[in-house]
């Protein structure tokens, strides 16, 4: 199987979409080609042999292949005609804006490229965190309490502090707070105003126990361990970053067979139908055997290969169970009809 994996694009979170494509070498046994889009949202062809973080730095990708999308694939210009790149499957590996939040997968769609990776809908629901909760409530699945905040307006608050302060359309914990009284709150706020024009607060609950699960649905569902992840008071940026590049198997959390039945049916609610055709993970909270969701993460760092056995196998068997789009007919009966009644 040849795997096209594309990445960075004009994102906060394009570094960290760089680290996360490099990783995937490692762990992915299929063919893989490069297709990374830049800052300006220009495509070029990586070699496979020549990757590495310099490259995108240094700017020296600007030397190789330009690449175009279009119907079926992306398209290599050539003297006289496109050659199409041999590819069975496209993989978004685009953290944050123009990956998470659909625009990727809504070219693909339209240009019917067969891919890996959340589809529009689950796209829009999972990058904004007030939409994931929404979401969630409608499916039976519980979330902290929580408040918005628009950038203009006022910033009195009800909840209790600390508090935790998020933009609502970001991850990798950039512009994360934790303010514990009206005068940090302000400056958390303008931090995270600088990345987002909406915030969602949270009560902040130290010691609160959380859980990463990955996986994936084919002809059944594909779990991964579950983990809980090391974390001070938060999973800040740079831990996040580091954990981007992972490709070793992290330890298995230690709970209960009640505790991971409980977790899984959780993300099986949040998974089916918007998010087929997707590997995602979710974060999860535990209070007191409680499961609460904490985000969506429609396209992980690194895929959340780290999670899983054979990582290799769960991609080529989730490649083959793509939800399918509705075929239109092409007929024209209705303005045909029209001019038939005109006598034309």
């Amino acid at each position: 199987m040849k795997i096209a994996l594309v990445f960075g694009a004009n994102s906060f979170e394009h570094e960290i979409s760089i680290v996360s494509a490099i990783a995937l070498k490692k762990v992915l046994k299929s063919e893989l080609i490069y297709i990374f889009c830049d800052y300006n949202r220009d495509f070029y062809l990586i070699p496979t042999d020549k990757i590495n973080s310099k490259r995108f730095s240094s700017g020296e990708y600007k030397k190789d292949k330009k690449v175009a999308i279009g119907q079926g694939g992306f398209y290599q210009k050539g003297l006289l005609s496109e050659k199409k790149i041999d590819c069975d499957i496209v993989m978004s590996v685009v953290h944050g804006k123009d990956g998470e939040d659909g625009s990727l997968a809504s070219l693909f769609d339209f240009f019917k490229i067969p891919y890996i990776g959340p589809r529009v809908e689950a796209s829009v629901i999972s990058y904004n965190k007030l939409l994931t909760k929404l979401y969630a409530k409608e499916f039976d699945v519980k979330t902290l309490p929580y408040t918005t905040l628009q950038k203009d307006s006022n910033r009195d608050i009800t909840l209790e502090y600390p508090v935790i302060v998020k933009p609502t359309r970001l991850g990798s914990s950039i512009g994360i707070s934790i303010p514990t009284n009206k005068e940090e709150l302000d400056y958390a706020l303008d931090v995270a105003f600088e990345f987002d024009s909406q915030v969602i607060i949270e009560p902040f609950i130290r010691d609160i126990k959380e859980y990463n699960l990955a996986g994936c649905k084919c002809d059944d569902y594909r779990f991964s361990i579950i983990e809980e992840p090391e974390k001070n008071q938060i999973l800040d940026f740079d831990k996040k970053y580091l954990d981007f590049s992972r490709t070793k198997r992290v330890n298995e959390a230690n709970l209960s067979d009640a505790l991971i039945a409980k977790i899984q049916e959780n993300f099986k609610r949040l998974y089916e139908p918007f998010f087929s055709g997707a590997l995602i993970r979710c974060d999860f909270f535990v209070i007191d055997d409680d499961v609460y969701i904490n985000e969506i993460n429609p396209i992980p760092g690194s895929m959340a290969n780290y999670l899983f056995d054979d990582f290799d196998s769960i991609i080529k068997d989730l490649a083959h169970h793509l939800p399918q789009s509705i075929k239109i007919p092409q007929n024209y009966t209705y303005i045909n009809d029209i001019q038939a009644a005109k006598g034309k």
